[in-house]
């Protein structure tokens, strides 16, 4: 009788943890790096965290649109280059304006989640593997095309000559607060609509829990993981135009090391509020989370190739939290 009732007592806490540690570690990271610095709770900073995380959340949210259907989409930082040389490239190589060079890095991105779609329903080869794969042909594709190289404004091409085009100031408003800022809330407020208050949403957390049953059910699961893979895509793209805005060039893999900080957001994400599924206000606290730990170490004068260190640790233990929940 007594082993039954520690037995409940101990998963009580458990739970306890898994529903609000997240927020916990947030309110204790702030207490203890606005204790141990001079300028963390001044807003400059608090600013400088929000930016610093926009386009992280971005290409989360759109990886957790994946993982809302069972999948799992690796691909997503190669995405963000490719988008991020495309939009580039298309001012700087073609003098275009802003609509169409947006436009076009977008259908890129459109092609390629839905080559994922088509190559993981297809193939029935597990998401994570296949998205793998993708990944470096999306990469090489990226470094094909910019021959490697960084395309900036009046760059020199090939032919010898400077490089037409030029990037519209208007354009890199984009990547700049508060602009970058507002576009982040705004996908994250779009996407938790979208997953948790429609028809569409509730569908896809079907299929990502049970696709079987979801498909006797008479949804049409094929059609929402091509849905899911292409909004993937849209958000990885939408993240790289942004990083370009940011920097006003395309550097060679610019959207890879944006990569781990996605996954490790989503994954904190399933257990924020005992969600226990992917959601994007779970990640976007997730978010927060990594970027409080970047700022913090950094004021504290940690070396930046020791920060990986407390990251891969932090995605450790987002994904053992949630991989022990669903097991129990």
């Amino acid at each position: 009788m007594s082993t039954v009732g520690v037995k409940k007592k101990s998963f009580q806490w458990f739970d306890f943890l898994y529903k609000y540690g997240t927020l916990i570690t947030i309110a204790v990271l702030i207490i203890f790096f606005g204790l141990a610095t001079d300028n963390f709770f001044t807003s400059t900073n608090i600013t400088n965290i929000l930016r610093s995380i926009s386009i992280v959340t971005i290409i989360a949210v759109g990886l957790t649109v994946s993982l809302s259907v069972g999948g799992f989409d690796l691909s997503v930082g190669s995405t963000a280059s490719l988008a991020n040389a495309v939009v580039i490239s298309m001012f700087v190589w073609h003098s275009q304006n802003i609509g169409v060079s947006i436009i076009v890095a977008l259908v890129v991105c459109i092609i390629i989640g839905l080559l994922n779609a088509f190559l993981v329903t297809s193939f029935k080869i597990q998401d994570m593997l296949m998205t793998l794969a993708t990944m470096f042909v999306i990469q090489g594709i990226a470094l094909t095309y910019t021959r490697g190289a960084t395309i900036s404004k009046n760059m020199i091409m090939p032919s010898g000559d400077y490089a037409p085009g030029s990037i519209p100031k208007v354009f890199g408003q984009l990547g700049k607060v508060p602009w970058i800022i507002i576009i982040m809330f705004v996908v994250v407020i779009l996407v938790h609509i979208f997953l948790t208050y429609t028809k569409h949403g509730r569908y896809m957390y079907m299929i990502g829990g049970n696709p079987e049953a979801a498909k006797l059910s008479g949804i049409p699961v094929r059609k929402y993981r091509y849905l899911a893979y292409g909004l993937a895509a849209i958000f990885a793209g939408i993240g790289g135009i942004i990083l370009g805005a940011r920097v006003m060039t395309a550097e060679v893999n610019a959207g890879a090391p944006y990569l781990m900080d996605a996954v490790a957001a989503a994954f904190i994400g399933y257990s924020v509020l005992g969600s226990g599924k992917p959601n994007a206000f779970g990640t976007f606290i997730g978010a927060v989370l990594i970027g409080i730990l970047s700022s913090g170490l950094i004021m504290l004068s940690v070396p930046y190739y020791a920060m990986d260190i407390v990251k891969g640790s932090v995605l450790a233990l987002a994904l053992g939290i949630t991989y022990y929940k669903r097991k129990h």
